[in-house]
């Protein structure tokens, strides 16, 4: 297992992505996740990437979260293996789930998310890559 991404709620994407691209990191495009309401666009740093989210309804999750918090980390995504076993173990130990089975996410990867109050304030995500 390791840390997938870093997710970070951004107002504008493209100012936010010249801050990342002026430090060096290249960028892996940008993608549009219509089911969340958000513009993506990762950065790869080292084994790990930076995901910027910007909002495209101020009703989705992160238009509802910029609103809140303002600009700034939105959630830590573990990769583990099978996400629906891992969902299944967290459920049965008693912690919150905010998604009880695995979903689509970007780049096509199942993805679940972990309540904040389960793990530590943050909100966490799990991931598992598609393999074809």
């Amino acid at each position: 297992m390791k840390i997938d991404h870093i997710g970070v709620a951004v107002e504008a994407l493209e100012a936010a992505a010249e801050f990342y691209r002026d430090l060096g990191l290249e960028s892996g495009g940008v993608e549009d996740i219509p089911s969340e309401s958000v513009r993506a666009a990762f950065f790869q740093a080292g084994e790990s990437r930076i995901e910027l989210l910007e909002s495209t309804d101020p009703e989705g999750p992160i238009g509802r979260f910029l609103a809140k918090r303002g600009a700034g980390l939105h959630h830590i995504c573990i990769e583990v293996p099978d996400v629906a076993a891992a969902l299944g173990a967290l459920g049965a130990k008693g912690y919150r789930l905010l998604d009880p089975s695995p979903r689509t996410g970007a780049g096509g990867r199942k993805v679940a998310f972990v309540h904040p109050k389960s793990s530590g304030g943050v909100l966490l995500e799990l991931t598992e890559e598609v393999r074809e």
